[in-house]
This record gives structure tokens, C-alpha cells and sequence, in this order.
């Protein structure tokens, strides 16, 4: 499996004056979206989240968001290694991706940019 870059998961009360702060300390513009009721903004190596306090609750046990070649591959390669597979592979707004939990309890996101149909 490729691991291509990890993105560190931040979750705030208060995305706008979180995304200033994040914006000046990486030199990157915040690049955003939303998740259900979660509003996201990746700024640099940080993907910022508010929403919800039930919501967050559930992201705040995810440690990290793995960003792979492909999820497919990494789905392989995770249930091989032990790692139970808690949700996914599920198209997302840039490609797809699953949440593992790994044999030693931590939890992570996998993601790929490749479209629902397999193409990059």
C-alpha cells in the first residue's frame, strides 16, 4: 500500500477564526467542504472540523486521515495485517475512503482521490 501523506485531524468550536490561524501558520489556503452536518476546511497538513457536538464526538476517535493511492489496495492490505475495517470503502467529495481499526486499537481514515469508478 502507498501512503501518499497524512492530514492531522483538528476539531473546533469555530471553523471561521480557526481556518485564519491555520491559513497564517502553514502559508496555505484553506480548501473547504462539508460532511453531513460537519463543516471541514484542509488547510495545509490540518483538516479542521466543526459541526455537531454528537458528530465530533465520533471524529475525535479517529486519529489521523491517511491519504493512499488507492483504498482498495489499503482495505487489502489492512484486513491482511489484522485491522478490522469499521466503515468503507464509501465515495467521498474527492474519492473514497474507510475507517480501520488497527490491532493495536488506534483509528485511522484511509483516503484516495480516485473517483467512485476507479480512475484517478
Amino acid at each position: 500500500m502507498e501512503i501518499i501523506g497524512t492530514s492531522l485531524r483538528v476539531c473546533v468550536d469555530d471553523l471561521d477564526a480557526a481556518v485564519g490561524v491555520y491559513e497564517r501558520l502553514t502559508g496555505a489556503r484553506a480548501q473547504r467542504f462539508s460532511r453531513g452536518g460537519v463543516s471541514v476546511a484542509a488547510v495545509g497538513a490540518f483538516l479542521l472540523m466543526s459541526g455537531p457536538a454528537a458528530e465530533l464526538e465520533v471524529l475525535r476517535k479517529v486519529a489521523a486521515t491517511i491519504a493512499v493511492k488507492d483504498v482498495d489496495e489499503a482495505h487489502r492490505v489492512l484486513t491482511e495485517v489484522g485491522a478490522q475495517i469499521i466503515a468503507g470503502p464509501v465515495p467521498t467529495a474527492v474519492g473514497r475512503n474507510l475507517l480501520a481499526l488497527h490491532p493495536d486499537g488506534s483509528v485511522f481514515e484511509y483516503a484516495d482521490r480516485n473517483g467512485t469508478d476507479g480512475a484517478p
